[in-house]
């Protein structure tokens, strides 16, 4: 194991002024701060290796990049679930192979890496939708009795995939392939899917996946996003309109900073004032702010109502988060990402992770309100 330190400053005087202070909406989940001095919280490693079960060959197995992460809390422990790259010459993003590791923190400030992926690609039955890409962007909910649930990003150089696996341990997973796959004879299995984004809830302490309607929800998907619904958190069902047609929920807005692509970003949350959806947003230049520059990531924030979560009530006009440290502006991904994906409640805290640049993993969290 490695060990990342990350000293926290929490006190509102100890803030870097450099982060938004205020909420621009009352519903909003914030303000969100970066630590004084703040640094990523988990790193490329170009001496860890594992033996690949396909090529049966040691793999430098995140030689390349560690970020897009997704977070949960077990048994009094923050895990962060994140995307790890295998560096294969000198490709072009997307062009390397990716991997599942995991880190853990007790506190929310020094995080530990294992030594080995959590999910890889395997000689499985899903092996033809994940190979030689891998398994990209997590995103991870819990259920109320204790199963965990995670969507991720299949890629075989083809077609993204967005998929499940379920584990009750977070060490054992169960593949249950792409999400789509049976919904009308495999209308959208070779369409392009990827971010999916269930809602949960707080209860109890702890972020769990919420019933609305008798049904499990998940936005998901890039430029737009759209909807899908479940019964069992595994076989999901895309939202379509009257003509049969997928029907977006959340849309790019020429002169705004998500008129480029809007993206699904980490599990939304069902509060008072309905459902609270933290989701990547992209630049273009041309069309968008000028002063953001181009195919820029921030992050935003739109409100759907609570009981019907295809109603957009509101959105925010200006990023929340944005790239502004040189690690977030330097990487794969060089003009700059701040790539929301996780979200937790620890210690009275909400922390929320993201992918830097393509490259490595920031944090910023903000007292319950």
């Amino acid at each position: 194991m490695r060990t990342v330190q990350l000293t926290i400053f929490l006190l509102l005087g100890m803030i870097s002024t450099t982060f938004p202070q205020a909420l621009e909406k009352p519903w909003m989940l914030g303000p969100f701060h970066r630590p004084e001095n703040a640094v990523p919280i988990i790193e490329k490693d170009s001496t860890s290796t594992f033996i690949d079960p396909i090529t049966n060959k040691k793999a430098h197995w995140e030689s390349m990049a560690t970020f897009n992460p997704a977070a949960i809390v077990k048994s009094d422990t923050l895990f962060v679930l994140y995307r790890a790259e295998e560096k294969l010459g000198e490709k072009e993003i997307g062009g390397h192979r990716s991997r599942i590791g995991m880190a853990f923190s007790v506190d929310g400030i020094n995080y530990q890496t294992m030594p080995e992926p959590l999910l890889y690609p395997n000689n499985d039955d899903q092996k033809k939708y994940e190979w030689p890409g891998g398994i990209e962007d997590p995103r991870i909910v819990q259920t109320e009795d204790g199963q965990y649930i995670l969507t991720y990003t299949q890629w075989n150089r083809e077609v993204p995939r967005l998929a499940i696996s379920t584990s009750t341990d977070l060490v054992n997973w169960k593949k249950h392939g792409p999400i789509f796959e049976e919904y009308k004879n495999g209308k959208y299995h070779d369409r392009e899917t990827k971010s999916g984004a269930i809602v949960t809830k707080l209860k109890d302490d702890r972020l769990v996946a919420a019933k609305i309607k008798e049904k499990y929800w998940m936005y998901y998907g890039v430029p737009h996003i759209w909807l899908a619904y479940s019964d069992d958190l595994i076989n999901w069902t895309p939202v379509e309109n009257y003509e049969g047609k997928l029907a977006p929920v959340l849309s790019p807005r020429p002169g705004y900073f998500d008129s480029w692509l809007v993206e699904a970003g980490p599990p939304p949350l069902l509060t008072e004032e309905g459902i609270v959806v933290l989701y990547n947003a992209g630049n273009s230049q041309n069309i968008g702010v000028k002063e953001l520059g181009n195919r820029i990531y921030t992050g935003g924030q739109a409100l759907f109502d609570a009981n019907e979560p295809w109603k957009l009530i509101d959105r925010t006009d200006h990023p929340f988060i944005k790239p502004e440290l040189p690690f977030e502006k330097s990487g794969q991904y060089k003009d700059g990402t701040t790539f929301l994906e996780g979200l937790v409640y620890f210690n009275n805290h909400w922390y929320l992770y993201y992918g830097t640049a393509d490259s490595m993993v920031g944090m910023v969290s903000t007292k319950k309100h």
